[in-house]
């Protein structure tokens, strides 16, 4: 009954990107009916990963204190409701702010998943949940770029962000209804499977409580009592895992983001191809970006049930950084469509390998403050979305050339390697000194 509550976060992923994504898909279209700029739009992409920047921390705390069950049917209703006032934007001022608090409204949407992933899932099978979690933000990615254009030619595109706003609402109600925050407070449990989780969930020593709240069970589900904690913040920022894992994600999101932002339209306007055209090519790197995110997650957890946990979260990152460096700097120099797809494919591949292993060591080494760790690492890496955004117009600008961008940014993969020598997920940030 568990990998219920794996269906319904990844549903919650496909979602996400679907309604992320949509804007990149509308384009064209948003930004001649506002008389939008191309340098316009990318402040308009990049609003978003602003918003969704800085609400990480502060959004994967509330979660690990009020419990992912409230706080993300709070979170999916509150960016549910700002794709719906998307359609309503009428200028560049008024959709820079929508699609800020849009990005704002999304960002405890995976760490409020960390924390429910640290109670739920043990941890032999936690590389393979990340993996198939984040494999739905590929797919409803991918499935974006084709759909959502043929729904923009036929609805509009106010009218195609009302729909998704209806199905947001629709989520946040079930999840409300179905889950709840711990294993032991979900009647439609069977007792076995309540024991087996609980006996092979990691477990909480007294050393990760606050003081008040040190007689409380190991397997307690959810910790009512985290509130901001200053020794534990000044922990979480000296910790050489963690600034590894923020410095690393930064350069696996500055790759990432452009897939979903400027790939689409910079592949359309490049080879001269129509808007269906560009979007079955701009789908094959995502669709790549779920197998890599499977295989990852498989990977990881293989090698930690041999008895190599250091090991599941470094090589199958370290590896995933190798090949999404090949494979940008093969896209710069593709000479049509399908190699600049072909290659850009192997690119999201490897990137999307490293979060399995990312997001698994942020549960690792968090434990019961699982979504204020995750939240740290993702807000580090939407700075690298932002920047993203704004790069490539500006470099674009600059130099009358793409290539710079695709070097900068495999600069940055190849440089994140030697990042996960930094990291131990086996050292809880609580132990750390």
């Amino acid at each position: 009954m568990r990998w219920l509550i794996v269906l319904a976060t990844f549903l919650l992923s496909v979602l996400l990107y679907v309604d992320r994504v949509c804007i990149s898909v509308a384009k064209d279209a948003v930004s001649n009916d506002l008389r939008l700029s191309e340098t316009q739009m990318g402040w308009v992409f990049s609003a978003f990963a602003l918003g969704y920047a800085l609400l990480q921390t502060p959004s994967g705390w509330l979660a690990d204190r009020l419990g992912p069950r409230r706080v993300l049917a709070l979170i999916v209703t509150a960016w549910s409701v700002f794709t719906g006032l998307t359609a309503a934007a009428g200028g560049f001022v008024s959709l820079l702010v929508i699609r800020f608090l849009f990005g704002a409204g999304e960002a405890g949407a995976f760490p409020a998943v960390a924390r429910a992933v640290y109670s739920w899932i043990p941890m032999n099978e936690r590389g393979l949940v990340q993996g198939v979690n984040f494999s739905g933000s590929r797919i409803g990615a991918a499935l974006t770029l084709p759909l959502i254009s043929l729904f923009i030619t036929g609805l509009g595109w106010r009218t195609t962000f009302v729909v998704l706003m209806l199905i947001g609402f629709g989520w946040a109600v079930l999840w409300f209804l179905m889950f709840r925050d711990d294993p032991t407070q979900a009647g439609w449990l069977g007792n076995a499977e309540r024991d087996y989780i609980l006996q092979n969930r990691q477990q909480q020593s007294p050393i990760d409580f606050p003081l008040e709240d040190r007689s409380e069970s190991n397997n307690i589900g959810i910790n009512n009592s985290v509130r901001p904690n200053s020794r534990f913040a000044a922990v979480l920022f000296r910790s050489p895992t963690m600034l590894a894992l923020c410095m690393q994600y930064f350069a696996s999101n500055f790759v990432f983001f452009f897939a979903l932002t400027w790939f689409f339209p910079q592949l359309k306007e490049r080879y001269e191809l129509t808007g269906l055209q560009a979007s079955l090519f701009a789908a094959a790197p995502l669709f790549c970006g779920a197998v890599g995110n499977w295989v990852s997650g498989w990977w990881v957890d293989r090698l930690f049930r041999s008895g190599q946990w250091v090991r599941s979260r470094r090589l199958p990152a370290m590896t995933g950084f190798l090949l999404a460096g090949i494979g940008i700097i093969g896209s710069a120099h593709a000479g049509g469509p399908l190699s600049a797809s072909i290659w850009f494919s192997l690119c999201i591949f490897g990137a999307d390998m490293t979060l399995s292993p990312s997001w698994s060591t942020c549960v690792d080494v968090g434990k019961h403050r699982a979504g204020v760790v995750s939240g740290t690492m993702n807000m580090a890496g939407n700075m690298g979305s932002f920047l993203t955004s704004l790069a490539f117009p500006y470099l674009l600008a600059w130099t009358s050339s793409p290539r710079p961008f695709f070097y900068i940014a495999g600069a940055l993969n190849l440089s994140a390697i030697a990042l996960w020598l930094l990291i131990n997920p086996s050292r809880p940030l609580e132990n750390s000194q």
